[in-house]
């Protein structure tokens, strides 16, 4: 009996053990189990939009080559989830175009996004979004969830459609949410009829299924992640971006890069039809680049042969989308390749209102020639410069040694741009290289600092002081007037394409102390004012504004604004009423300051109307300094006001 009570223990004890054993091996085996699969990083295309990618942070890998200008990107550091995910990337820097891994986190959509050009991609701007998001290098564990206790994680396989999978496109395993999750069965949609999204390119139609390799899936079984936590939107177009054509965000344009721009296209017979289409895929890039709006750049396209025909004006195309169907849509006219009669055309017609000049955006022409030009461009060139259009010049397959003696006029891109310091002059060697110059090109037209022919109030001027030198004024006092003269000098741009200064004068006759063509520059000027001598005598007000309209305002270009700055201490013993009328008349803004004994009635009719805006009277010659400010305010006042060409 004994012994048999000893074997039922001996039994117990070992069923005991076994179930011991059994039951920590299978902890092991649960253990196992609950361990996170290995998380692969998933591909995307370069033209893949943040938009179509509903996780809130993620994860993904960049492809090379997104810095393509084909790949749109709305803003700066914070961008429009109507970006391009990769481009953006290679915009804010985490990226260079080799391509690589990012982090992206989904931030609430702005008020507006600023444009900027940055590594090598132009972002455009954008008056406001739904959604944001933000790029870093940080390419932390986003998708891995932490695992529940007591449940198995498995593997959901991102697979295409049958018929949509290039060759070698790689399956992503991503980690399927905990069973607490529920699991939804379902199969694939079906797109809306006549939708494709561009945007998912290789991710067209996806959906998200249990790996049916595993041994842990139910036959047939096939798991969606819930909404909020799938990568891409399982093939679909989000309900508000079905009409790609009426909801596409449209640009108001680059508010950093606003400038009025002519193209001067070569369409002689010489391109041919090959290197045309070339140059008409380069203007479309730099349409594309500019990003085109009223609130930034406009663009216009002149063609150019034996004559030159306006293809489009300035306010014909508002965004860069049409702006390229119309630049696909030019003939090429052919002819002979007169440049020089194309910027004419350009500088009397062009940038006018009517024709979408906006009077405050710089006037930029490019002018692209093939080889070299049939007519001269010197003074076309010059015209124009002096009109304040910034002069750019593209020479693409230019003269060889052995032709140099067939080009008309040597050096021909130096005497046309706006200046010689390599800033506005592009030397292509080949058609075929073109393209490379958009950047270089666009980051240049949107460099408006350095657009040094745009005509400002300091520099599209000739000034004529006309001072007095009379008796009653002193030598002491003369010296003031003349450092009054100089401190005015020195608030414009002074050249022979710029502001120009002269100055007369005079008691009972009149001296020319210098014409407008005989200094170029400030130092010249400045030097020229302080070796003026004091002559003494009477005061003949009218003579001298007569003399001054003939020997200065005479000779004065007829691009400029003419300023004549008179400078009285006393009144007239001649008329100047008629001489007054006579400098209106002509064109010539009067300027009247007064000092000490001078008659304010007298003041107010020479000078331009409204007499309060152009006439100034100070008690004392020591004072004249204070009216240096707002003589120049007003001047620069009265030139914002009018239209810039």
């Amino acid at each position: 009996m004994g012994i048999v009570v000893l074997t039922m223990k001996a039994s117990v004890m070992e069923m005991f053990l076994v179930l011991l054993v059994t039951g920590i091996h299978s902890n092991k085996e649960m253990t196992k189990k609950v361990k996170r699969p290995k998380f692969t990083v998933p591909q995307i295309n370069c033209d893949v939009k943040a938009g179509k990618i509903i996780n809130p942070e993620f994860v993904v890998k960049c492809p090379a080559g997104c810095q393509d200008p084909k790949y749109h990107v709305y803003g700066t550091d914070v961008y429009s989830s109507y970006s391009s995910v990769c481009a953006a990337a290679v915009h804010s820097g985490v990226l260079d175009n080799s391509g690589g891994k990012i982090l992206v986190r989904k931030v609430a959509g702005q008020s507006g996004y600023r444009g900027s050009y940055s590594n090598g991609v132009q972002s455009l701007s954008l008056p406001r979004w739904r959604e944001s998001f933000i790029v870093s290098g940080e390419t932390t564990k986003a998708y891995q969830k932490p695992s529940v206790p007591a449940t198995t994680a498995q593997p959901v396989t991102l697979m295409q459609v049958p018929g949509t999978t290039p060759e070698g496109a790689a399956h992503v395993t991503l980690p399927r949410p905990s069973q607490s999750a529920a699991s939804i069965t379902s199969s694939p949609r079906p797109q809306p009829v006549g939708h494709r999204s561009r945007e998912l390119d290789l991710w067209a139609t996806i959906a998200y299924t249990s790996s049916q390799n595993s041994p842990h899936a139910s036959p047939g079984e096939t798991d969606l992640w819930k909404p909020g936590s799938v990568l891409l939107d399982a093939g679909f177009v989000p309900k508000e971006e079905l009409s790609t054509q009426s909801l596409e965000p449209v640009s108001q344009g680059d508010p950093n890069c606003k400038v009025d721009l002519s193209f001067l296209i070569d369409g002689s017979t010489s391109v041919g039809k090959r290197r045309f289409r070339i140059q008409k895929q380069f203007l479309a890039d730099i349409a594309q680049a500019l990003d085109i709006g009223p609130a930034g750049p406009l663009m216009g396209v002149v063609q150019y042969g034996d004559n030159p025909a306006t293809q489009f004006n300035l306010k014909t195309h508002m965004n860069s989308r049409d702006l390229k169907t119309a630049i696909e849509k030019i003939t090429q006219r052919g002819g002979l390749s007169n440049v020089g009669r194309a910027i004419s055309s350009v500088t009397k017609n062009f940038f006018s209102k009517a024709n979408g000049n906006r009077g405050g955006a710089p006037n930029v022409a490019v002018v692209m020639v093939d080889g070299w030009p049939t007519d001269k461009v010197e003074e076309a060139s010059r015209l124009a410069r002096e009109s304040g259009i910034n002069i750019f010049f593209i020479t693409i397959e230019g003269a060889t040694e052995t032709e140099k003696q067939y080009v008309i006029e040597p050096n021909f891109a130096n005497k046309a741009v706006c200046r010689t310091n390599g800033f506005y002059s592009l030397s292509v060697q080949s058609w075929f290289s073109l393209h490379k110059s958009v950047q270089p090109l666009v980051k240049r037209i949107c460099d408006t600092e350095r657009l040094a022919c745009s005509k400002t109030c300091f520099n599209s001027a000739d000034i004529g002081f006309v001072i007095d030198g009379s008796s009653s004024v002193g030598t002491g006092n003369f010296r003031t007037v003349l450092q009054f003269v100089a401190n005015l000098s020195k608030e414009f741009e002074i050249s022979d394409t710029d502001t120009r200064v002269g100055a007369v004068q005079y008691t009972y006759e009149q001296r020319l102390e210098f014409g407008f063509e005989e200094y170029s520059t400030k130092p010249d000027i400045l030097n020229a004012i302080k070796r003026v001598g004091y002559w003494s005598g009477g005061t003949s007000t009218g003579a001298a504004i007569n003399y001054a309209l003939e020997q200065l305002f005479k000779k004065s270009k007829p691009n400029k604004r003419k300023l004549m700055i008179l400078i009285t201490d006393g009144r007239s013993y001649d008329d100047v009423r008629i001489p007054a009328m006579a400098a209106h008349h002509k064109g010539v803004i009067t300027y009247a300051i007064g000092v000490a004994w001078a008659a304010q009635d007298e003041l107010e009719v020479i000078a331009t109307h409204p007499a309060k805006d152009h006439a100034f009277f100070v008690d004392e010659f020591d004072n004249l300094y204070r009216s240096v400010p707002k003589v120049i305010q007003n001047i620069c006042t009265e030139f914002n006001s009018q239209p810039r060409n």
